[in-house]
């Protein structure tokens, strides 16, 4: 193993950000300039000089402000779109034509307020294909001369990636991410693949080795012989499997505009029966005005920013409206390995002597030469001396071995920690020991560690690394279940041997592995084709592609999501894959009280509609008493923000 250089790190992703409430000021100005309009022509009728121009101010004003609101519902009933607008449009005309402005206005403000709930409701649009892309390396070192047959650096030149063609030599340096596919041609190093493959352990690479765009050179300088142009490379692929994957997503129906296919044509017959019964417009214009869906408008945003700021309180972001309520609806939940259901990256997961002598000695010098890498396992190494309690010496003359391991002096001893050949070639004593074992006993990476005894003996060992799986996690399932999410996969980059375990341990009978970012895709697709609702989690890039195909994805980002957290609907910031339950219990709380408070106002607004066609109620009286629908209807859908208490209900 060797003392590498960290990998470069990733721009921050700052989810707290994401899907954060913003108020739209475009969108508050028109139910603004209602109330304006409302306030200066009712503030007229107290003056008895200028009261007689009350009612031209008043009627200019809906003219003004009501005809943008009926144009675009207009247009967009020339689209085919009869939503829950059409009955608000067909009131604002009514009452321009019957010059009754004040019942128009009240339509106009209530509608208009609805559109600015919604907008504030929506968040931001998902920047995913922006960011992959704006992650993409636009420089490569390309080899000339000399430099490509190995000579000097002098024939090393920067060159856009897009210009790199099949078969040039570039040179990768620590640090950085490879620009193309290709093939090393010199020189050694461990590469981080997890944002390709999501895997947090490092790959190690030598001549005649594939590597594949999107990875990041950790240890040492790479010599590449290039084997895809960037454009038509892994990392490119990428990009454009989120773009696809975002681009055939069909918009969901909004809520209201389903509600809104049975109650207009209700709203309509109504009006037919007042001007049956009585042949006065101005009746008719009264059930229009009490019939006004404003609970089809209201009672969804409402519930939904009560829902989403609900779900920020647990440090679940969702971006939008959509998001909240596509999570009531969801059926079946797909997850990534590494760094969803595990803690995604490398940890000690055994120490032993090969030769029979104490642990705690050894790993304690193994631990004093790592001290001061910042190797992801080197890491682990030390972290792992001190969760034990041992006191970790200083080390002298530490000696880094590209690619094989790295070599130092603790309490004037030599010691050695790196792959098997370094280890026997430094340590010659060990090498009987060092052939006999041929396989690890725990499974995963491993380190060999030599150390100088006193007496000439040399101790032997190996330390083996692994990814542990996150706590509660049966439980957590369990709990999914119970939800009505009967169905879990897991979808994992990493080899299926490691992946069969923790399916089983889970009770995931749906496992699959080795699987590149288009196999997850295609794999949630398949899902969503026999008629499944798809909740899928993850966490690094190579998710993003699944995560915008999905019904909606879930990203943890506890560590910076990145990409991730732009392709997915729904951004963790705790680093607690549980609290998707959370998020699919706000949902659906949210939607409830929606559909609640949908359901109650259209009920309330009918019982109105049969009094106006009876000639009860005037237009004025039917805008007032439209608004006190609406204030019921806003008060019941806030109940969304509030927690909600309960067995398995998340806590406030």
């Amino acid at each position: 193993m060797t003392a590498a250089a960290s990998p470069a790190a990733e721009r921050p992703a700052s989810p707290e950000g994401r899907g954060a409430l913003r108020f739209p000021l475009a969108a508050a100005m028109p139910p603004l300039q209602t109330l304006v309009v409302l306030a200066l022509g009712l503030s007229l009728r107290l003056h008895p000089a200028l009261a007689r121009w009350s009612a031209p101010a008043l009627l200019l004003g809906l003219v003004l402000l009501g005809a943008p609101v009926a144009w675009r519902t207009l247009r967009g009933m020339l689209r085919g779109e009869f939503a829950a607008d059409v009955v608000a449009m067909l009131a604002i005309v009514t009452a321009i034509v019957l010059r009754e402005p004040i019942a128009g206005l009240v339509i106009v403000l209530m509608q208009t307020g609805g559109e600015l709930l919604e907008r504030y409701a929506e968040g931001r649009a998902s920047d995913a294909v922006r960011e992959l892309e704006a992650a993409a390396p636009r420089i490569a070192h390309r080899l000339t001369g000399g430099a490509a047959n190995g000579g000097d650096a002098e024939g090393v030149e920067d060159v856009a990636a897009e210009q790199v063609q099949v078969g040039d030599r570039i040179l990768v340096r620590p640090g950085e991410m490879i620009p193309c596919d290709a093939e090393v041609v010199a020189g050694s190093s461990a590469l981080d693949t997890s944002r390709i493959t999501g895997e947090p352990l490092p790959e190690r690479v030598g001549p005649g080795a594939a590597v594949r765009s999107g990875v990041v050179n950790t240890s040492s300088p790479l010599t590449l012989r290039v084997t895809a142009p960037a454009r038509d490379s892994l990392y490119a692929r990428i990009v454009e499997l989120v773009r696809t994957a975002q681009a055939e997503k069909s918009p969901i129906q909004r809520m209201a505009d389903r509600w809104a296919i049975w109650f207009t044509p209700i709203t309509l017959l109504a009006c037919a029966v007042a001007w049956a019964l009585s042949g006065d417009p101005a009746r008719v214009l009264a059930v229009l005005v009490v019939a006004t869906p404003c609970p089809l408008l209201l009672a969804t945003p409402v519930a939904v920013i009560g829902g989403i700021n609900r779900a920020a309180r647990r440090q679940v972001i969702v971006r939008n409206g959509t998001a909240l309520e596509l999570l009531a609806r969801v059926d079946t939940a797909v997850f990534d390995k590494t760094g969803t259901l595990t803690h995604g990256r490398p940890e000690v997961t055994g120490v032993e002597t090969l030769d029979g002598t104490p642990i705690d000695p050894l790993l304690r010098a193994a631990a004093a030469i790592e001290m001061g890498s910042g190797h992801l396992l080197a890491r682990s190494v030390v972290a792992e001396a001190t969760r034990r309690g041992l006191a970790i010496p200083p080390a002298t003359d530490i000696v880094e071995h590209a690619g094989r391991g790295v070599t130092g002096r603790v309490d004037g001893r030599r010691v050695t920690i790196g792959n098997r050949a370094l280890v026997a070639d430094l340590h010659p004593a060990t090498r009987a020991t060092l052939t006999a074992h041929l396989a690890p006993t725990n499974g995963g990476l491993r380190a060999y560690v030599a150390y100088d005894g006193a007496d000439a003996a040399t101790a032997t060992g190996v330390v083996t690394f692994g990814d542990r799986m996150r706590a509660d996690l049966p439980a957590f399932f369990t709990r999914l279940r119970s939800l009505g999410l009967a169905r879990t996969v897991l979808l994992s980059g990493d080899h299926a041997e490691n992946v069969a375990p923790i399916a089983a341990h889970l009770g995931i009978t749906d496992a699959r592995g080795d699987l590149l970012p288009d196999g997850k895709v295609a794999a949630v697709r398949a899902l969503e084709a026999a008629g499944h609702r798809v909740l899928m989690v993850g966490d690094g890039t190579n998710d993003a592609p699944a995560l915008s195909a999905a019904t909606v994805g879930v990203a943890l980002a506890a560590h910076g999501g990145g990409i991730s957290a732009e392709a997915a609907g729904v951004v963790l910031l705790a680093d607690d894959v549980t609290r998707v339950e959370d998020a699919v219990r706000i949902g659906r709380r949210a939607v409830a009280i929606a559909r609640q408070s949908i359901v109650a106002g259209l009920v309330l607004s009918g019982a109105a509609m049969v009094v106006a066609a009876l000639g009860f109620i005037p237009p004025t009286a039917g805008a007032l008493l439209q608004e006190g629908i609406d204030v019921a209807v806003i008060l019941n859908a806030l109940r969304a923000a509030a927690p909600h208490g309960g067995p398995g209900s998340p806590a406030s």
